[in-house]
């Protein structure tokens, strides 16, 4: 029987400060970013410390690893990094060398965009060869990843509605992302995105939203919840929204003194969490007179380890056919 592995994908960060303007080249395919956006994002990485995007990306592997072992599936989990060490195309290339065959794919990004998606997804086949794939396009609604959500959220809002002596409400947030690359060229246009590989509107927003409901339905004490698009970047052009601030200005006119913010479109710390959030969304809200506080973020939840392990188990099974 062929040879399989499960390859997890994830955006990839720079181990240290210095690294950052190699890494941020990544992000933007080469396109050069003003000097002082760069800077900006050292300065926010010099106050986070590090980013330990990796490390726990690499601990959610061991842990799915171990799932899978435990159901009798006992197969070599890989991390491959899109932006940063270890890249995508290195780690195809190894899983090649050690006599891969065929490969479950999941992007430890749940919400599925197809442009941002669709880049893990052609870094993988680009290396593939005549290693088989099956590519997980996006797992927004599983059950599993709501739970695990859900598991994070209800004692952080039970200790502040404690303290708040009332029922606390709740903004869910995922990764904005320009609008450009979740709208389909206009028909009959030669503009627009040149990698848009389809017709009809991107799930991703849709998706986004359908994650916050899900996770809602499991913590029936929530009062209130919105939903945000944060981190919006400073790349030229919209970005979708609405943002997180706009939100909180809407949450403070209504009279709330006390808020849960959970980032539902990230799996694990990073500085979207550690510094916008924990720093400049907190701030924000302080300055509206609101307290901010979030839930732990998932990390190395074991429910999430079990929601990875079931789409590794479903794809691996097909690829056997």
């Amino acid at each position: 029987m062929p040879e399989q592995a499960v390859l997890l994908l994830a955006h990839g960060t720079p181990e240290t400060i210095d690294q950052i303007p190699e890494y941020l080249r990544n992000v933007t395919s080469g396109r050069p970013l003003p000097t002082e956006v760069v800077a900006e994002i050292q300065h926010r990485y010099s106050l986070i410390g590090r980013s330990p995007l990796t490390e726990i990306t690499f601990a959610q592997a061991k842990l799915v690893e171990e799932q899978l072992a435990e159901s009798g599936v006992p197969v070599p989990v890989y991390v491959g990094m899109r932006n940063w060490r270890p890249y995508i195309p290195d780690v195809v290339s190894k899983m090649r060398a050690d006599g891969i065959e065929e490969a479950a794919v999941i992007c430890m990004a749940p919400q599925n965009s197809r442009t941002s998606v669709g880049l893990y997804r052609r870094a993988v086949e680009a290396e593939a060869g005549n290693l088989r794939i099956d590519f997980t396009e996006g797992w927004a609604r599983h059950p599993l990843l709501a739970e695990a959500f859900a598991e994070r959220l209800r004692p952080a809002l039970r200790k502040l509605a404690d303290e708040a002596g009332r029922p606390v409400p709740v903004l869910f947030t995922a990764h904005s992302v320009p609008t450009r690359t979740v709208q389909p060229p206009a028909a009959g246009s030669e503009k627009g995105p040149h990698i848009w590989p389809g017709q009809g509107t991107d799930p991703y927003a849709e998706e986004a939203r359908h994650t916050a409901e899900l996770v809602a339905e499991r913590v029936p004490e929530i009062p209130k919840w919105w939903f945000a698009f944060q981190s919006q970047g400073a790349s030229g052009g919209p970005w979708i929204g609405p943002t997180v601030e706009e939100t909180l200005d809407s949450i403070a006119a209504e009279g709330h003194k006390f808020l849960i913010l959970q980032p539902i479109g990230f799996l694990c710390d990073h500085i979207e969490i550690l510094f916008d959030v924990d720093h400049l969304f907190r701030q924000y809200a302080g300055n509206l007179g609101i307290r901010l506080e979030r839930p732990e973020s998932l990390n190395t939840s074991f429910t999430l380890a079990k929601a990875v392990a079931d789409l590794a188990r479903n794809s691996l099974v097909i690829l056997r056919g």
